[in-house]
């Protein structure tokens, strides 16, 4: 797979170049401010992206800016936020509507680099990784509680599909059921965890971050 690294810290970004070489991606680029890493995209087309959120010039949200610029141009392009920061006021604008093929992992929680592999691999191939720490700052957000225990079997199976970035035809092949019922099982989802419908732009990916941070307890 290949992969650019945009990150302005010399000796992480080298590291992280190393480190994805090591892991059999193909480092193709690196970068270490916004603009760069969109005309690096252009240029190169990656399988994925992995990016730091606050980059030159500001040095406040720079990489995840860009980010959604990529995922606007580039949808086929996998990114992967690295930082030290939840950029919350970005953060659900950048998986909203499609969570597939996005991480957002917290530098200083990263501790074991094997998983952190299977996790850019997981995002790479059109999958999600999510820090629990930047999902628990974004449900805060968000202002509603969770009543994930609402949800039937069937429910929290569906979810995890979507969790896993899988539109609802792809949910439908993989529990052998028509789209219509999944249709039927996400509007639950949706009513169960108090999303209504003027949130529409934002449902599935709050639904989704629900279930990345609870889904493990039931």
């Amino acid at each position: 797979m290949r992969a650019v690294i945009a990150e302005d810290a010399v000796l992480l970004r080298e590291g992280l170049v190393r480190l994805l070489e090591e892991g059999g991606f193909e480092v193709v680029d690196c970068v270490d401010n916004g603009e760069s890493l969109l005309r690096t995209v252009e240029r190169h087309q990656p399988d994925v992206c992995v990016v730091d959120v606050r980059m030159p010039p500001t040095f406040s949200d720079e990489g995840v800016k860009a980010a959604l610029v990529i995922r606007q141009q580039w949808p086929d392009v996998a990114i992967l936020m690295l930082s030290q920061y939840v950029e919350e006021r970005y953060a659900v604008d950048l998986i909203a509507g499609d969570s597939r093929g996005i991480g957002y992992l917290l530098k200083d929680r990263v501790a074991d680099v094997r998983e952190f592999l299977e996790a850019l691999r997981r995002v790479a191939m059109g999958g999600a990784a999510l820090d629990p720490e930047v999902v628990t700052q974004l449900l805060v957000r968000s202002g509603k509680q969770d009543p994930l225990e609402q949800l039937s079997p069937r429910e929290r199976e569906v979810l995890g599909l979507m969790a896993e970035g899988r539109t609802n035809g792809l949910i439908a092949e993989a529990l052998v059921v028509t789209e219509g019922a999944v249709e039927k099982h996400v509007t639950n989802i949706f009513n169960k965890l108090g999303l209504p419908p003027a949130d529409q732009a934002h449902r599935r990916v709050l639904a989704v971050l629900r279930y990345l941070e609870h889904g493990t307890d039931h």
